[in-house]
């Protein structure tokens, strides 16, 4: 059998050559729920992606989903000029990032499933599915999908249920932004009744509900955590991300945890003159985290976890 790889815009790339790994950021956005964050100069971007590079980033998976924004033509770009590994995202986000009237609201499961899976074996959409416009050259490779705070609304599990068939057919990685990390269990068994399976499933930003016996139960399922609000001090101390981190390896969780930042707005790269930056991962949090748990149990986390749960078994198309 062909050895595992990950879908990038610049095409397959075997799952062991993606270095190190930052499993959650953003390239380019624009959302009505982040007005006046938008992230959308690709100079400015490049210039970014290239410090991650030269703290030793080699794969940026940006989770920009269908409708947000997102630029593949500009990704390929960002890719090429400073030699780091993307990996793109289908699917779609939580209610509030779509404005009334917006296709995605009433479109069907059959839908909204068929686009994804457009994006993931034909390649992305280069205007969000605003019109007709052949695809762009770059796929997608990692499905989105959102719920809200401690609910799951009807069009969300619409979307929830067409990721989980998207990846059930693709063999693609499913990651969810959980609001406040909440709605975990509840998110999964959606997931799971659609027919994904749990080992495709991350959720996101649980960190921001460091709650450990939650997140122990949580990845005791197969699941994996996407610890992503690293350098957001606003949301609590790295100190104590740190110290959900060491409990969840001594608990024996340690393969079921990924770490990214989700700079998701202009504010947070230091290219627009804000912080922490795409730099803060290798720079600030992990010798932090080396001298907590230990090289071997980063590396994990930072290389040989994500290399595994984004990769899809097989030949590539």
């Amino acid at each position: 059998m062909t050895e595992p790889h990950v879908i990038t815009v610049a095409g397959p790339l075997p799952a062991h050559a993606l270095g190190v790994v930052d499993a959650h950021d953003h390239l380019f956005i624009a959302s009505p729920a982040l007005r006046g964050g938008e992230i959308d100069d690709p100079g400015r971007v490049i210039q970014e992606v290239g410090e991650a590079k030269t703290t030793g980033i080699g794969a940026i998976v940006e989770l920009t989903p269908i409708g947000l924004g997102r630029r593949p033509e500009l990704m390929r770009r960002v890719s090429a000029e400073t030699g780091v590994a993307v990996v793109a995202a289908t699917g779609y986000h939580r209610d509030a990032h779509y404005p009334a009237g917006h296709w995605v609201h009433e479109a069907t499961s059959d839908l909204l499933a068929q686009r994804i899976l457009a994006d993931l074996s034909e390649g992305m959409h280069p205007n969000d599915w605003g019109d007709d416009a052949a695809p762009d050259p770059a796929r997608a490779g990692v499905i989105k999908a959102g719920a809200s705070y401690q609910h799951i609304s009807p069009g969300e599990r619409r979307r929830l249920e067409a990721a989980a068939l998207g990846s059930a057919r693709s063999g693609a990685a499913i990651v969810v932004h959980t609001e406040i990390g909440t709605c975990g269990h509840e998110i999964v068994d959606v997931l799971a009744a659609a027919g994904a399976t749990n080992d495709r499933i991350l959720l996101a930003h649980m960190d921001r509900n460091p709650d450990l016996e939650l997140h122990a139960e949580i990845a005791a399922r197969g699941v994996t955590l996407l610890y992503d609000t690293i350098g957001r001090i606003k949301y609590r101390p790295d100190s104590v991300l740190l110290d959900l981190v060491e409990a969840m390896v001594v608990a024996g969780h340690g393969a079921r945890i990924v770490l990214g930042l989700d700079l998701g707005v202009r504010d947070y790269f230091r290219s627009y003159g804000g912080g922490p930056g795409m730099r803060t991962l290798l720079t600030t949090f992990a010798p932090r985290l080396r001298r907590r748990i230990g090289d071997e149990a980063t590396d994990a986390m930072l290389i040989a976890n994500p290399a595994r749960v984004f990769a899809i078994a097989g030949a590539p198309a």
